[in-house]
């Protein structure tokens, strides 16, 4: 049932009748005051609340829950949520009961039932009208995957669903570079790396899909807004706000107009997030959105990526020709590979048993693997270098990894999956699997400087295997030579092309090549990355200093003013990554030495709950609640300091002296810096109690 309260204008569910409760019952305390009552009874506070002279103050009275907004089912904290009929808002419905005389209380004209029931409706609409857009571009693409795939490749992740399109953007953006690379690579044999990477830049950029994107209108199938139930009108019906209500509604729950004890506290999500969606109403007096250039683009990627989980490549190229991409070759346009007229010279002077060996394949045209291995550096008559290969290879194991990645790791989140396929695939990893292979022996190039270069690498390689446990991934302290990874994506091009342009041909030789490939376990967390969000967590100002003096560059970290971390490197960013790992080490070295000396002086309240010990004092001594104020705020916006002092008043001596605490980042930090001082002093004052216990 519900009802309506006739004093307030609120709705109620009833959730039982309290017949060891009426209007003469002593008010409740609010949580934590110790102060007199300020009112005496439910009927005293009915009288100075709302001016309502109860009558028959004998009746039971009957405990509610306050009506809530409609939520957002289409929020992941729903996912799971498996509330039947009778006690979905029980489940769902975290908020306070209130204690209501039944002569203020008017029956609904609707069962609660049914308006459980209504509150459900704006979420089951939502997801019937995008799925009826995905239905619709579905019939306009003419290919049969699953609507519910292509709502996903549809879907931001700005809408919190339990969806996004980020997992398929990825594959999506992995498969359309290398059609395209393998498209221009075979229809353009006379242009080089340079001028094929331009081209390709021309064919895919986020400008280019954008416009495809405009060109078939997909920005009105595109779900880029998290989903407001406050704003949902029903189809061919305005939307009618009630402004009064709106404003007062929060009062429901609020402490001042609750007359009875609170039940359930952690209403706090629910609550927020139905202000939110109000505050969004207020915001929100525009007829359009605003979609970005990448958004659309990425869509695109996502809707290739989705029809190659679903149909392989033959659905994915559909799906590229239908939004204008055209990067397919008839098998008759495709030119026979180019003749290699090597020297004979140049062919005894390659290992090919020991190189093809470490390969796991035998060239059918040694002029392949010849130009794979052959640097600019070293001109040969008959021999190109490896760079259109290269220019190819790359293409080709980027979309091989992130295939592998993709289809390996199912239910890892969008961002742990980026971070996998940027560990794997980068120039730092390859370069050293060209060295754990011993690849690196058998390049063929002319320069004294680079033969250095290669020579330092492979001795600071041999020494990062040799540590114990280490795990570089593209993450170690020494920066490769670019080469070194170069031939490892050159040489997937070769394979490529004497395969006759295989894919799986070239995983059966890389994958074991590249062993072993990175995993969620053995994903190392980049040290600036991990640095940033230390800092984030802990509320500390986290700054970079860098300066340069001849060919050595020097980064120092400050964390909160202090200099915690420095590092040199002839490379800026290496600097900067070893510095961070420094702090790192130094930062973790504090809190392992802290939490000994907590441990060593038996302390079990640690600074997070600082402030609840002295409030916890202060209940069993009955003093009324610590006094904070607010002594001192400035600093700049990544580095502000709070400032505060505290003090409590004592039933016996009267008021402390104020506690200053430390400058702190954050207001917590800083009443916690100044409780841990009154502590002490409390200590002091009361020997005969240090703990705060009779």
């Amino acid at each position: 049932m519900v009802v309506t309260a006739a004093h307030s204008g609120k709705r109620f569910y009833v959730d039982c009748i309290c017949y060891n409760m009426n209007a003469e019952n002593s008010f409740p305390r609010k949580e934590g005051y110790l102060g007199p009552l300020e009112y005496s009874s439910y009927a005293d506070y009915y009288k100075q609340k709302y001016g309502v002279e109860l009558v028959y103050k004998k009746q039971p009275l009957i405990r509610a829950r306050g009506v809530s907004y409609c939520k957002n089912l289409l929020s992941p904290r729903f996912e799971h949520s498996e509330a039947r009929e009778g006690d979905f808002s029980e489940n769902v419905d975290k908020t306070y009961y209130v204690y209501l005389p039944p002569e203020l209380c008017l029956v609904h004209p609707l069962p609660g039932s049914l308006i459980r029931g209504a509150q459900r409706l704006p979420s089951i609409m939502r997801r019937v009208e995008s799925m009826l857009l995905a239905v619709q571009l579905k019939e306009t693409i003419d290919y049969p995957v699953p609507a519910v795939k292509i709502l996903e490749a549809l879907t931001a992740a700005s809408c919190q669903e339990t969806f996004c399109y980020e997992r398929a953007e990825l594959l999506g953006d992995a498969y359309l570079k290398w059609v395209v690379s393998r498209f221009l690579f075979l229809k353009y044999p006379q242009k080089h790396e340079g001028q094929l990477t331009r081209m390709r830049q021309q064919m895919v950029s986020n400008m280019v899909l954008y416009q495809f994107a405009l060109n078939k209108t997909l920005q009105s199938y595109i779900q880029a807004d998290r989903f407001a139930p406050s704003r949902w009108a029903a189809p061919g019906v305005l939307p009618v706000f009630d402004e009064e209500t709106r404003e007062s509604e929060p009062s429901i729950f609020g402490e001042g107009s609750i007359p009875g004890n609170e039940v359930q506290k952690d209403y706090d999500d629910d609550y927020t997030d139905s202000i939110q969606e109000e505050g969004e109403i207020d915001g929100d007096s525009s007829c359009y959105r605003v979609l970005s250039s990448k958004t659309l683009a990425d869509v695109v990627e996502a809707l290739i990526g989705v029809y190659y989980v679903a149909g392989g490549k033959i659905a994915a190229n559909h799906l590229m020709r239908w939004i204008g991409i055209h990067a397919e070759l008839d098998p008759q346009e495709i030119p026979p590979p180019k003749p290699y007229n090597i020297p004979e010279s140049i062919l005894k002077g390659i290992d090919f048993e020991t190189l093809e060996g470490v390969l796991g394949m035998k060239f059918q045209n040694k002029g392949f693997l010849i130009e794979a291995i052959t640097h600019a550096s070293r001109p040969s008559s008959g021999v190109s270098c490896y760079q259109r290969l290269e220019f190819v290879g790359d293409a080709v194991l980027d979309h091989l990894i992130t295939k592998h990645l993709f289809f390996t790791y199912t239910d890892l989140p969008p961002g742990r999956l980026t971070d996998l396929r940027a560990a794997a695939v980068n120039n730092e990893n390859f370069a050293r699997v060209a060295v754990r292979r011993k690849l690196h022996g058998h390049l063929r190039h002319g320069s004294s400087a680079l033969e250095k270069q290669i020579r330092e690498f492979v001795k600071d390689v041999r020494e990062e295997i040799s540590k114990s446990g280490f795990n570089s991934f593209g993450l170690g302290d020494c920066k490769a030579p670019k080469v070194l990874g170069d031939i490892i994506e050159s040489i997937a091009g070769a394979v490529f092309l004497d395969s006759g342009y295989d894919t799986s041909a070239v995983w059966k030789v890389f994958q074991p090549l590249l062993e072993p490939l990175v995993t969620p376990e053995t994903l190392p967390m980049h040290p600036i990355r991990e640095l940033q969000e230390r800092c984030q967590q802990q509320a500390e100002g986290l700054e970079y200093k860098a300066s340069r003096a001849g060919n050595v560059a020097t980064v120092e970290v400050f964390v909160d003013g202090v200099q915690i971390g420095v590092a040199q490197n002839p490379q800026k960013k290496m600097a900067q990554k070893l510095a961070a790992r420094n702090a790192l080490v130094v930062l973790k070295d504090k809190e392992t030495a802290a939490k000994k000396e907590t441990e060593k002086d038996g302390d079990k309240n640690n600074a997070g709950f600082t402030r609840q010990t002295l409030n916890d004092t202060c209940l069993r001594r009955q003093w009324p609640m610590p006094q904070y104020r607010c002594i001192n705020e400035g600093g700049p916006a990544h580095a502000k300091r709070f400032v505060y002092a505290v003090r409590v008043n004592t039933s016996d001596c009267g008021w402390t002296d104020e506690c200053v605490g430390e400058p702190m980042p954050s207001v917590k930090k800083a009443k916690d810096s100044a409780a841990m001082l009154l502590l002490e002093l409390l200590n002091r004052s009361f020997p005969d109690k240090p703990d705060g216990k009779k």
